[in-house]
């Protein structure tokens, strides 16, 4: 798994809007990149419910949200569409990314609940994981990024 410090794994993958996301696409800004188990869950469903209501307080923050499981592309999308969620959601059906950033469970194949926080320059900052308690991730993901905000650009 990357550590804190580590360069975050590079990817490129197909967004709900059909627009290819590169993640060294966003450097210059911190991404909040979270793995779930599955769209459509109880858990992930009140997970991916908890940073869509608090989206745009993570943008003030400083950050960009994407989450990432293992279902389809068109999954997500129905996901996304069903939660009015605006932010990406990325199906990792090759599960590529997920193992790029060891996220998977070893025999159930999905991914593990785990957040990793990415800096400006692309290096992992900060990993977060709570397998159970969903809520966790957002009011760790807040806490972080309150507690270590990023220097103002100069004008």
């Amino acid at each position: 798994m990357p550590a804190v410090g580590d360069p975050a794994p590079d990817f490129t993958a197909t967004d709900c809007r059909g627009a290819p996301l590169r993640l060294s696409s966003l450097r210059g800004r911190r991404v909040v990149l979270f793995f779930f188990p599955k769209a459509f869950t109880i858990g992930c469903t009140i997970e991916n419910r908890a940073f869509r209501d608090n989206h745009l307080l993570v943008k003030e923050l400083g950050a960009e949200l994407v989450g990432v499981s293992v279902d389809t592309q068109r999954t997500q999308c129905e996901f996304a569409e069903k939660e009015d969620i605006h932010f990406p959601l990325l199906g990792d059906e090759s599960r590529d990314i997920s193992r790029a950033y060891a996220a998977l469970w070893p025999v159930l194949n999905v991914d593990r609940r785990i957040t990793f926080i990415i800096d400006p320059h692309g290096r992992i900052e900060h990993i977060i994981r709570h397998e159970v308690r969903v809520y966790r991730h957002l009011d760790d993901v807040l806490r972080y990024l309150r507690a270590n905000p990023l220097p103002a650009s100069p004008a």
